[in-house]
């Protein structure tokens, strides 16, 4: 039962960490595209 939980436990912190770079990614280029807009 304790291999079980931490087998699920790093499953949904691996999910996470990908959630959190894709959210990072989104930010970056509305950033990038703000920016762009602004220069021109």
């Amino acid at each position: 039962m304790r291999i079980l939980s931490l087998i699920l436990a790093l499953s949904f912190f691996l999910s996470a960490c990908e959630t959190v770079k894709g959210v990072g990614r989104d930010v970056e280029s509305a950033g990038e595209a703000l920016d762009d807009a602004i220069n021109d």
